[in-house]
């Protein structure tokens, strides 16, 4: 599936090369040379301004990425929260097999979740499942410890911490209360903070990484996801700042912008959909529902629904990312796993105008 969506990215973006070829070779010089003439300088050099940019743009595109680098993966821990079900859970595993030794978080160990059951089911001495709950401070604490007292070498620190703990919603602002926001935002965004701020110092100490699941609702908007996207855009901004303080540490903070992978992980589960749907009427002031009427309503919830088997159905992209995250010598910044529709759309959203973007996806 990974290369008929690369296959789809690249027939784009060789279609925007096109596209670009003709703009630049029919109007553009001539307008920038008229316009560097009334400056002052010679049309000669705005030529080969324009050749060497676009030059750039198609090594860019076309050059494949070049290696990197993988570091030694004997001997090195890594730390992952929400391992009870989707990335979480696949990463620790996947994990595993490559060589690390996993700390696992789970919200549900001590419940006996299904996914801690499976992890410890592994019967693996590198394989370590540990209560955690993102918003519950003295849990952090004990996950600290626990994984301190298990660490082979304490001095050596941790090598990587995935803050993948999240939750989802929906409704449009007016049918959120505070209530919802305070929840979503405490889990994915006060959450990773909480998390990282509780383990800077084990990876400080290993000159690790910092990996930080944010969405590409972390980097565009959309209508009905306003308590999910403003929790995201702080796990952007908040890693953004770490980076900028980390880096004379040595410590790499990377953020993981995954696409729709609703399916994958059953993050929004039909049987949820309905509930929200339920207590968003249910709670909503009564100017309110009188001005947005239940058809309206209703037709909301049924666009909901229909997301709930959207996207893709296998999270092999986004652990591939999250991979070369932990391992490379020499990680990105961001990632972005998703479909090819959603990758130029979030192009489009956070490069064009908005009131171009706006007019192409929201109007």
């Amino acid at each position: 599936m990974s290369n008929r969506i690369s296959a789809k990215k690249m027939a784009l973006l060789v279609l925007f090369s096109l596209l670009l070829t003709l703009v630049l070779g029919l109007w553009l010089p001539e307008a920038l040379i008229f316009c560097a003439k009334l400056c002052g300088f010679s049309g000669a050099s705005v030529t080969y301004g324009i050749v060497l940019v676009y030059l750039v743009f198609v090594l860019c595109v076309a050059v494949p990425a070049l290696p990197r680098g993988s570091v030694k993966i004997e001997g090195k821990t890594v730390f992952i929260t929400g391992c009870d079900s989707g990335f979480g859970l696949d990463l620790a595993k996947y994990l595993h097999t490559l060589g690390f030794t996993i700390f696992a978080g789970c919200l549900l160990k001590d419940t006996n979740g299904p996914g801690a059951m499976e992890l410890e089911g592994l019967k693996s001495e590198r394989m370590k499942v540990v209560q955690i709950n993102v918003c519950n401070d003295e849990e952090i604490k004990k996950a600290v410890e626990f994984v301190k007292m298990h660490l082979k070498e304490p001095e050596a620190g941790l090598w990587a911490v995935v803050n993948n703990a999240g939750i989802s919603t929906f409704g449009e602002i007016e049918l959120l209360s505070l209530e919802t926001y305070r929840t979503v935002t405490d889990v994915n965004l006060w959450g990773t903070i909480r998390v990282t701020k509780a383990f800077l110092p084990l990876i400080r100490r290993a000159k690790g990484r910092v990996v930080n699941i944010s969405s590409m609702f972390g980097r565009m908007c959309n209508t009905s996801r306003s308590a999910y996207c403003i929790s995201k855009y702080g796990v952007e901004a908040f890693s953004d700042c770490l980076r900028y303080e980390m880096h004379r540490w040595g410590v790499k903070v990377i953020v993981i912008e995954p696409g729709n992978f609703i399916a994958a992980t059953g993050i929004m589960p039909r049987d949820s959909v309905i509930a929200t749907c339920d207590k968003l009427w249910e709670e909503a002031p009564e100017d309110v529902k009188e001005d947005y009427g239940k058809t309206n309503f209703d037709h909301l919830c049924s666009v909901m629904k229909s997301y709930c088997n959207s996207g893709l159905r296998d999270t092999a992209l986004v652990i591939k990312d999250i991979t070369d995250a932990v391992t490379s010598c020499y990680p990105y910044t961001r990632y972005t796993p998703m479909e090819a529709y959603w990758w130029v759309r979030i192009q489009a959203m956070t490069h064009l105008p908005a009131a171009i973007s706006d007019r192409l996806y929201i109007y």
